[in-house]
């Protein structure tokens, strides 16, 4: 499917130009850098017109999601076909009508020059990250690394242990060097055992990490239309599943016997047996059973006692608590712009917050913090259970905030996020920001909310106590590689220097040519604190408009001990002329706080400005770079 549909897409030498009009829903997406963020994570490389006003929606009389309208050369009207599933009209269809141009000369082969967004992107660890998730054995995180079409385990300090798939889409079983994943999004783990939502596959997909092996068990690679199910689950067609997490049918609290599916594609909430067992209302179901669970199929806002008399509109984040009085499951209902529960006693679905009353209103969304039905969200994405606190939180994508709300009184707030999309990296949480976060899990005893802040490719942590913002770095365990027999130090590149960062701009010195500047580092970690081990804290010389200063120096560096930090030299030049020039000294941290429960990368830019004279009456003091953090 996917090479048919690269094939489909991919720009054409046939005549057929295709353009995708984007007419917006919600306001976060008439902007421009998120449609251009959704290019990115779709994957499409065909032109996309920005639709904000809905003036092409209106001309062309567009009436629904989706509408695909063919256009004659003379930009008139041919044919339109509303809603999904139309592949062979529509190929039937345009190679008559190509056929038709081709031979009245009104038409002609020829190929229109595209330049990729995506190709002027640098390089990243994370792209698109869409779901994350804690192994409360280990507290090593899994990450829907959604972009690179893989899967990442990582340590909590954020060494990769394994990296599954990537980093182009595909669907293939066995070892992990040979799998492969296309744009995978929820993740659950279990005794060393990972279960996928593989998205755009269509699958569930399991990971053993005691085998190291991938396998399917649920779907057969289609987007499926069945909205019942009862199949074995590799038998089972199932439909774009968003999301996953591991629960009981309510008769049994203490047994992760089924896998909860957010179907967004079907509207509705599944069910994978892994055990035998049973579902409310349900008979006793065998191993491996794969069916609809909750929701009737039509994409709608409507609770009901009865859970297949209900309906949902793309259910996108699943969260559970089994234990009393809640026994549910939260849902992140995405176009429905709300958070419902479904009872796991007797799958019964009701409103939690958002929305409103009318369950053919799939446009109450908003920003505003209240109780149940007062509460707006726009487009939540992501739902995650504080059993400590008794407390749900909620990413709220298209806010671009985290949210939290209490079940027994319904009342919603914003807990971080100011709704900027700008990427701060290290801050409070009123100051802090997200670019349409997609998924979100509680760690570490409940101290750290980890959050896939997707737009901006980062793991955002999230410190439930001090109340601080801080970026997990991804990185892998190698910092050398082999050239022959000798191990050589890979060339230092200067990582991108946090917005948030401060710049210490230091009194201007005298020094004179031929001298060596000595600048000693002072940095200070918070108490307790200790530099993350595997990650090269590290520091750059940098002097933008005066390189050749540098040239023949060593301009960068590692910090390895905090209590023995080192000397940094600059030798000016003995043929230096005088001069005024600024040296810039980057620092970045890794560290983790004391009992390791979280670790951040923090930095801070020290600009210092120099006269260079021709005399010999320069400074010969060293310059202390002082910093606390």
């Amino acid at each position: 499917m996917e090479a048919q549909r690269s094939r489909i897409l991919a720009p054409r030498t046939d005549g057929l130009l295709i353009i995708s009009v984007h007419s917006a829903k919600f306001p976060n997406e008439k902007v421009l850098d998120n449609i251009k963020s959704a290019v990115l994570r779709y994957n499409i490389t065909h032109p996309v017109v920005n639709d904000a006003d809905a003036g092409l929606w209106q001309e062309l009389e567009v009436s629904c999601w989706p509408t695909l309208v063919i256009l004659g050369p003379r930009g008139n009207m041919l044919f339109s076909l509303i809603g999904e599933g139309h592949k062979d009209k529509l190929f039937l269809y345009t190679s008559i009508a190509l056929k038709y141009y081709k031979d009245r000369g009104q038409i002609r082969d020829d190929k229109i020059g595209i330049k990729l967004y995506k190709d002027s992107l640098p390089p990243s660890p994370l792209l698109f990250p869409g779901k994350v998730t804690v192994d409360q054995v280990t507290n090593r995180l899994i990450i829907a690394d959604t972009g690179h079409h893989r899967i990442l385990v990582v340590w909590k300090n954020g060494q990769i242990q394994y990296s599954i798939g990537g980093p182009n889409p595909g669907r293939k079983d066995g070892i992990f060097s040979e799998s492969t994943f296309n744009s995978p999004q929820g993740v659950a783990i279990m005794n060393n055992t990972i279960y996928v939502a593989d998205t755009e596959n269509h699958l569930i997909r399991k990971i053993d990490l005691e085998a190291e092996k991938v396998s399917t068990v649920a779907g057969i690679g289609i987007q499926g239309t069945d909205k019942e199910g009862g199949a074995k689950g590799e038998k089972q067609p199932i439909s774009s599943p968003w999301d996953v997490v591991f629960g009981t049918s309510g008769s049994e609290v203490q047994r992760n016997n089924i896998l909860w599916i957010a179907m967004a594609g079907t509207h509705q909430i599944w069910a994978l047996l892994l055990d035998s067992g049973k579902l409310p209302k349900k008979n006793e179901l065998t191993k491996g059973t794969c069916l609809s669970f909750a929701g009737s199929g039509n994409e709608e806002n409507r609770n009901n006692a009865y859970p297949h008399k209900a309906a949902f509109a793309q259910p996108s984040g699943l969260s559970l608590a089994s234990e009393d009085p809640w026994s549910c499951l939260f849902v992140a209902d995405s176009e429905s712009s709300t958070v419902r529960t479904i009872s796991l006693k007797d799958g019964a679905v009701k409103h939690l917050v958002g929305g409103e009353r009318d369950p053919m209103n799939l446009f109450a969304f908003g920003d505003i913090d209240g109780v149940g039905i007062n509460a707006k969200l726009q487009h939540p994405l992501g739902v995650t259970w504080d059993k400590k606190r008794n407390l749900l939180y909620v990413a709220d994508s298209y806010n671009h905030k985290i949210k939290v709300v209490d079940p027994k009184t319904k009342n919603c707030t914003t807990l971080a996020g100011t709704g900027d999309t700008h990427n701060v990296t290290s801050s409070s949480f009123t100051e802090s920001t997200f670019n349409e976060p997609g998924g979100l899990c509680i760690g570490e005893n409940g101290q750290l909310l980890y959050v896939a802040d997707t737009n901006n490719h980062q793991i955002k942590v999230m410190d439930l106590e001090t109340k601080m913002v801080s970026v997990l770095p991804i990185f892998r365990s190698e910092n050398v590689v082999v050239d022959g027999p000798f191990l050589v130090e890979k060339q230092k590149t200067l990582p991108k220097l946090p917005k948030s960062a401060p710049n210490i701009r230091l009194s201007p010195v005298t020094v004179c040519a031929g001298q060596t500047l000595q600048f000693k580092l002072r940095l200070d970690l918070p108490s307790g604190s200790k530099l993350t081990e595997g990650v090269p804290s590290c520091w750059f010389l940098t002097a933008e408009g005066n390189e050749w200063l540098l040239q023949g120096q060593i301009p960068s560096g590692d910090i390895e001990n905090i209590s023995n930090q080192p000397t940094i030299s600059l030798q000016i030049p003995n043929d230096c002329l005088a001069l005024e020039a600024i040296i810039s000294v980057s620092v970045f941290l890794y560290y983790c706080s004391a009992d390791s429960s979280a670790c951040m990368m923090k930095a801070v830019l020290f600009s210092q400005a120099l006269q260079i004279t021709d005399t010999q009456q320069g400074c010969i003091a060293p310059v202390e770079l002082r910093y606390v953090f």
